[in-house]
């Protein structure tokens, strides 16, 4: 297996703590690991953050070959600077890194139905690159839904799903709800669940994830 795509049921679910954990992990391991952020807009600091937790010496632009300063979707942040997301750069990019290490995480950008360009979605580009994928959940209410969707669109197009972690993305005793929905989704998306992650500050994230994916 040349990799692992890491998606989400939307933006701001916890790819980038799970994507950097899983890196981690992997290297504690002694697994020549590398990192990719394929497409970045806005502020985003998601590839450096990958490349720290990785251990990985590959340059920026090839971990992150295509980003756009507006912090919208890719499509509509390339037409506001007038390009077009080129996806041969991603492909190359791509087929480096996979050359350099055994094994290359790579993080998406919000959902699975993002658009990377016109016609040109998430899930498309998990197939380009030929890469099962790890999706991450929140636990709170409605995630259920977001969560089996996610697994059918992917499924649907012929992507192998490897599991779900469930991350807990605010601080607080969970409530029922979020007690019950990591059972819920396996049993409504038939798919396993990977890990059931507690809320942890920032600095320690890594670290705790790292641990429990070890």
């Amino acid at each position: 297996m040349p990799g692992i795509f890491v998606t989400g049921t939307d933006t701001d679910v916890g790819k980038t703590y799970v994507s950097c954990g899983l890196a981690a992990a992997l290297k504690r391991r002694g697994v020549d690991v590398g990192v990719m952020k394929p497409v970045a807009t806005g502020r985003s600091d998601d590839a450096q953050q990958l490349l720290m937790a990785s251990g990985s010496k590959d340059p920026l632009d090839l971990v992150n070959p295509v980003h756009f300063k507006a912090p919208l979707s890719p499509h509509l942040a390339a037409k506001r600077e007038g390009a077009r997301v080129d996806l041969g750069s991603i492909d190359r990019a791509f087929a480096t890194l996979n050359s350099r290490h055994e094994v290359v995480i790579v993080e998406g950008a919000g959902g699975l139905l993002v658009p990377i360009r016109d016609g040109f979605t998430m899930v498309d580009l998990a197939r380009r690159l030929g890469l099962p994928l790890l999706i991450v959940a929140r636990d709170a209410l409605g995630t259920i839904n977001h969560t089996t969707l996610t697994v059918e669109a992917a499924r649907s197009r012929g992507l192998k799903v490897l599991g779900v972690v469930v991350n807990r993305s605010h601080p607080g005793r969970p409530d029922l709800a979020e007690r019950l929905n990591p059972e819920a989704i396996a049993k409504a998306a038939r798919v396993e669940i990977l890990a059931s992650l507690p809320w942890r500050p920032r600095k320690s994230a890594f670290a705790a994830i790292a641990k429990v994916l070890a």
